[in-house]
């Protein structure tokens, strides 16, 4: 892979042609590649479960007011200990939460970093339930703590039984649960989690970034006389807030003092704690579309089978399918149509973001004009 310039040159000077491996990376990432989720220019983008619904006017207007006040104050450093925004994130979620319960990161991967790092590392290990959150793994790689896999139970579910089964036989130093899981849209039930922190004597993390699109209890009701128990959130799914990279978890304030030990100086910029305070003061009409997604996302699992594929149950703002001959041709058909979904690497499974009705209509007509790699049933026939 040569570097930018011509021919191997650069401001006049032969870098020569240089590729990853000859670089003296660290021996336990060479050969992995970094995570790559599609970015394309498309009429219909529904692969990696954000918010299609655009933030309301009014409130993108307070969000906007926020950030020039803000912006008249960037030439000092933003408040290191987010106090404001870590308020604004307990009140939102309430359970007694105050903002020693809180910690917010630039999106909830480098929550989920933090964590790592803090608890996981060299020789400490870190157990997930597969198929799951395609980042856990990477950020255990990047983090140096070692990834353990356990098995589901059918329907990509986890029963406490089996939860503490894998923990007690890998002895994990973490335990990452997600809740619901990703990308399958299976909730958790919260006796499975009370189940796996008794197993443990380390940290268990409740991935819960999808919490508001599920009906079911949440793991923050759980918190208290539990201080290894975290967990973590996003603003990105139901707030609408992918692009200002906002997340965060709640947890035992001890928990916080140690995630301190290893974030970067002021790693919050007083942009994103002003638009993430902006937008909180608005959580209602943020999540009033919350009702809509989830009406797209049923709409989808009704209609899925008619064409003849096999919806997975979703307490999420996606729904993974099964019954797919060739996912990656109908994946590239529906592309090659301006429509953009996700392959997830499960055998004969899609999966696609709920969408607005225009597009969740616009997608189940495209899939139901599909021919020779659609479903499995009818390919048989």
């Amino acid at each position: 892979m040569a570097l930018p310039g011509s021919d191997g040159l650069r401001d006049g000077h032969n870098w020569g042609v240089t590729s990853l491996s000859d670089l003296p990376i660290r021996d336990d990432l060479r050969g992995l590649e970094p995570y790559g989720a599609p970015q394309k220019h498309v009429r219909v983008q529904l692969n990696v479960n954000e918010n299609t619904h655009p933030i309301p006017e009014a409130v993108a207007t307070d969000i906007v007011t926020a950030l020039a006040r803000a912006v008249m104050g960037v030439n000092r450093y933003p408040d290191r200990e987010f106090t404001e925004l870590r308020d604004s994130l307990a009140a939102y979620l309430g359970h007694g939460l105050d903002r020693d319960n809180i910690w917010a990161a630039n999106g909830s991967n480098e929550v989920l970093q933090q964590t790592l790092q803090a608890f996981g590392g060299p020789g400490r290990s870190v157990l997930g339930f597969p198929p799951t959150y395609s980042m856990h793994s990477i950020i255990a790689s990047g983090t140096g703590t070692r990834w353990i896999e356990a098995e589901r139970d059918a329907g990509y579910e986890i029963s406490p039984e089996t939860a503490v089964r894998a923990i007690e036989r890998e002895s994990p130093d973490i335990v990452f649960l997600c809740s619901p899981n990703n990308p399958t849209g299976t909730p958790l039930g919260l006796e499975t989690i009370e189940a796996a922190y008794e197993a443990t004597e380390g940290i268990l993390l409740v991935d819960e970034a999808y919490a508001e699109f599920a009906d079911g209890a949440t793991a923050l009701t759980l918190l208290e006389g539990r201080p290894r128990l975290l967990v973590s959130r996003t603003m990105s799914k139901a707030f609408a807030f992918a692009g200002a990279r906002l997340g965060y978890l709640a947890a035992d304030p001890a928990v916080t003092d140690a995630l301190r030990l290893v974030r970067l100086p002021y790693h919050l910029s007083a942009l994103t704690q002003a638009a993430a305070v902006a937008a909180l003061a608005h959580a209602p009409a943020m999540l009033a579309m919350v009702d809509d997604i989830k009406s797209q996302r049923d709409r989808m699992i009704a209609a899925l089978p008619e064409l003849g594929y096999t919806p997975v149950p979703s307490a999420s703002n996606f729904v993974l399918f099964g019954g797919v001959a060739e996912p990656h041709s109908v994946f590239e058909e529906l592309l090659a149509q301006g429509i953009l979904i996700r392959e997830v690497g499960i055998p004969n499974h899609l999966r696609v973001t709920a969408g607005s009705d225009a597009e969740t209509t616009i997608f189940l007509d495209a899939l139901a004009r599909l021919e020779g790699s659609g479903p499995l049933d009818r390919i048989a026939q």
